[in-house]
């Protein structure tokens, strides 16, 4: 479940002028804080790059005993730069910078939301090494990540309150390639409620179908975290 600050890229379909939120938007945050969207300059993205390339490579790379050591020199130098600067959660960029793949979170595979409307959200993605399970296809527990953040967005795109994911179900279809751009579609099956059912499926660019999701999200009462 996500903020839409780490939701849609820009204006989108039915989103108001002012604030980019759709018409009618429901301000129900429950017991969440109100994260803004952040603007930490080019070099946060620069960095992400680096820092996604550096995770393909943690996973790929077959140096010598010394080059490991000097990468980890490298590393704990980077540790020893950045701690003094660790801040708590909706502080710092991450996650807020909607206009970087994944929203500028190294958690998230690096998506871009390509719609963003009352009839869905749908996302584009491309896997690479880091995300490997065997055999170069993409690890099967990545894709609830993807289709969970795509539901999150969902619960915003649709105008329904702030929401916790309550169940997700994945049927995997076909092997999940890397290095190539996929398609993640969401959409709202229900409403009863509190209760938004959802469903997605995640596309080649072929029109294959890789893997399909459906879940149940419930949104908060006033206070809960």
């Amino acid at each position: 479940m996500t903020e839409r600050a780490s939701g849609a890229t820009g204006k989108s379909e039915g989103a108001s002028g002012a604030t980019g939120k759709p018409e009618g938007f429901i301000d129900q945050h429950g017991g969440f804080p109100r994260f803004e969207v952040a603007d930490p300059g080019p070099g946060f993205g620069r960095f992400l790059d680096g820092m996604r390339r550096l995770q393909d490579l943690a996973v790929s790379a077959n140096p010598d005993s010394d080059t490991w050591d000097d990468a980890a020199d490298r590393v704990e130098e980077l540790v020893k730069l950045l701690g003094p600067f660790q801040a708590a959660e909706g502080v710092g960029p991450a996650i807020r910078v909607p206009s970087l793949p994944g929203a500028g979170s190294l958690l998230m595979p690096p998506w871009t939301v390509t719609k963003f409307s009352p009839e869905g959200v749908e996302m584009e993605v491309e896997f690479s090494r880091y995300h490997v399970g065997g055999n170069y296809a993409v690890h099967g527990g990545v894709l609830p990540l993807l289709f969970d953040q795509a539901f999150g967005m969902l619960i915003h795109a649709v105008n329904r309150p702030m929401s916790r994911t309550a169940y997700l179900h994945v049927d995997y279809r076909k092997v999940t390639p890397i290095d190539t751009v996929l398609t993640a579609k969401a959409h709202v099956t229900e409403v009863d409620g509190r209760k938004t059912f959802v469903a997605a499926e995640l596309f080649d660019p072929e029109g294959n179908l890789l893997a399909e999701a459906n879940g149940l999200m419930v949104s908060l009462l006033p206070g809960q975290p």
